[in-house]
C-alpha cells in the first residue's frame, strides 16, 4: 500500500514525523480517514487521538485541538499541543482528570469556569486513553 508523509507540529516544535499508510483523526465535522492521494483539504481538529496506521500496527498521538492540512502526498497536523504515548506522564494525567472532575462536581461554586474544567477533563481523558492503547 502507498504511504503518505505525516508531520505533527506544535508551537514548541515538531512532535512526530513518519510515513504511514493511513491517518485517522477526529475533526469538528467527524472522523476522517486519509490515504495517499487524498484530495487537498483543511479541517479543524477536536481534542482526540490521531491514529497512524502502517503495516497492520497503529501509533496514537494525543492532540489537543488544532488544524489538519491534507495534501495528496502529505498530512500536517498543526496542534496546540500533542504528545506521543511514550511522552505522556500517566500518573499526572490521572491527577489532572481527578482535578477536572472535582471542579465539574463543584460547579455550583460561582468561581468555577465550567467550560475550562470540561476542556481540562477532555484533555486528561484523551491522554489517558492514548497511554492505555499503547499496552
Amino acid at each position: 500500500m502507498k504511504t503518505i508523509k505525516v508531520n505533527v507540529v506544535t508551537p514548541d516544535g515538531p512532535v512526530h514525523e513518519s510515513d504511514v499508510e493511513m491517518v485517522i483523526a477526529k475533526a469538528e465535522s467527524g472522523e476522517l480517514g486519509i490515504l495517499a492521494g487524498h484530495i487537498p483539504m483543511v479541517a479543524p481538529l477536536k481534542i482526540g487521538a490521531v491514529q497512524l496506521k502502517k503495516d497492520k500496527t497503529s501509533e496514537y498521538i494525543a492532540v489537543n485541538g488544532g488544524i489538519l492540512e491534507v495534501r495528496p502526498d502529505q498530512v500536517t497536523v498543526l496542534a496546540q499541543s500533542a504528545e506521543t504515548a511514550g511522552k505522556i506522564d500517566y500518573d499526572r494525567a490521572l491527577r489532572a482528570k481527578e482535578r477536572a472532575e472535582k471542579r465539574l462536581y463543584e460547579q455550583k461554586n460561582e468561581h468555577v469556569d465550567f467550560h475550562r474544567a470540561e476542556l481540562a477533563l477532555k484533555r486528561a481523558m484523551n491522554r489517558i486513553s492514548i497511554v492505555e492503547k499503547k499496552y
